[in-house]
């Protein structure tokens, strides 16, 4: 964002050091939010604020779920490589999600899948070669996990991704810190595959889980 911190990498993770051992909460996020500060015109920058603050965090322990079913819309987040805390269009399509019976929105840009709000997608082809969306995309801790994953016993690819090549996967999933790994069965009120949690998906969730718990 090009905003300057004011504070070196070693002052940070100190200040993360004392935050965790205050608070003592062992499964926990820690979010790191920088602002432009209070600004006299509310536009213009001024000195940023850097706030750091430590809650629970619920992560998915069980076994992953029979799966959920996605809506896909046209749209690309601003510079979507970069953290923020802007989730408008998100919570705007909230109405449009339920009308269409959907779980979350998959946005995609001129048919070439992208993410969905706070996870990233990936798809099994029909020849167990498991690939995941490269550009335009916020690159999810969880994401890099199935991916290091994943290549010890696949093929992985991160590439561009039509809707139709979705539509004639063997599996879908997606991945976030909170959800872990969750399968897609449905995207546009159409099956992925058979309509079940593949057993590539669910393989993969048992690895994540156990990374996360080992």
């Amino acid at each position: 964002m090009r905003l300057p911190i004011g504070k070196s990498k070693e002052e940070i993770k100190g200040i993360l050091s004392e935050l965790a051992a205050q608070n003592n909460i062992p499964d926990s996020g820690i979010r790191v939010t920088l602002t432009g500060g209070y600004s006299a015109d509310g536009y213009s920058l001024a000195t940023p604020n850097l706030i750091i603050t430590q809650k629970r965090l619920e992560i998915n322990t069980k076994e992953v779920p029979a799966g959920i079913k996605l809506i896909t819309y046209e749209h690309q987040r601003q510079l979507p490589d970069v953290k923020t805390i802007d989730y408008l269009m998100a919570i705007w399509l909230k109405p449009y999600i339920l009308d269409h019976g959907a779980d979350d929105v998959l946005y995609h840009h001129n048919g070439i899948i992208t993410e969905c709000p706070r996870s990233n997608f990936f798809i099994v082809t029909k020849d167990d070669r498991i690939i995941t969306p490269a550009d335009n995309i916020l690159k999810g801790i969880n994401r890099k996990h199935i991916l290091q994953l994943a290549s010890k016993n696949y093929v992985t690819e991160e590439r561009d991704i039509l809707i139709d090549e979705v539509m004639n996967a063997k599996e879908a999933f997606i991945t976030s810190t909170t959800k872990g790994v969750l399968p897609i069965v449905e995207m546009n009120g159409k099956k992925i595959a058979n309509g079940v949690s593949g057993k590539t998906t669910l393989l993969l969730g048992e690895k994540l889980q156990y990374l996360v718990h080992s």
